[in-house]
């Protein structure tokens, strides 16, 4: 562990770092049986998962979204210690990476306070130096700008930094970023979308992530 291939790595979050998968489709789906009286399609829910909250229910229900947004935060809190995971090695990689000297941030459409929680109960906030949150920017990937005010609150830039994550807006946003991009496939995203963006590499494991990053 002491030649790694990039000197920052920046994560995305859910479905990369933390299995929230489940809790973020049952979150969405208590929100449309409390306001709507039904539920929506699980895969549906699922294109949506590295989107803001808001911006996906707006698209969906733009007369109901505010009080879907309120209910899904609510239910969400309340429910995220019993229904988050870990993914099996993934946040030993993050403790192997700050030991070979790799800078480390987090940046993801989640909000603070939300992503904080699950941070803290995974232990993923020890071996982070910085977190871009949903609040923090006005525009959100696909674009570029939360993964570069991650760089720029670090004290790094594109060149030599990676952006990981598990959907195909996190890979626009890595290489609109000018960063390398490296697709997990343990989230939400599926594998054919992840190779259609050509990252620069794809890894089914925790230890072929810690072999591309770190080697």
């Amino acid at each position: 562990m002491t030649n790694p291939r990039w000197s920052t790595a920046v994560f995305d979050l859910d479905g990369t770092l933390a299995d929230t998968i489940n809790l973020i489709v049952e979150s969405y789906q208590y929100a449309f049986r409390t306001v709507l009286g039904r539920e929506e399609d699980p895969d549906v829910i699922r294109s949506w998962i590295g989107r803001p909250l808001i911006g996906a229910f707006r698209d969906h229900s733009p007369e109901h979204a505010d009080e879907l947004y309120a209910t899904y935060l609510t239910w969400n809190a309340e429910n995220t210690e019993r229904l988050i995971r870990d993914y099996d090695g993934v946040v030993a990689v993050l403790a192997d990476l700050r030991a070979a000297g790799v800078a480390v941030g987090v940046a993801t459409s989640k909000r603070r306070e939300s992503a904080q929680q699950a941070m803290d109960i995974l232990g993923i906030s020890e071996h982070v130096e910085v977190l871009v949150a949903m609040e923090d920017t006005e525009r959100h990937k696909p674009d570029p700008t939360p993964l570069l005010l991650a760089l720029d609150r670090m004290g790094r830039g594109a060149n030599g930094a990676v952006y990981v994550g598990d959907a195909v807006v996190d890979v626009l946003a890595g290489k609109a970023a000018g960063m390398d991009t490296v697709a997990v496939t343990w989230g939400a995203g599926l594998r054919a979308p992840l190779d259609a963006v050509r990252p620069s590499a794809v890894v089914t494991t925790a230890d072929e992530l810690r072999s591309a990053l770190i080697g």
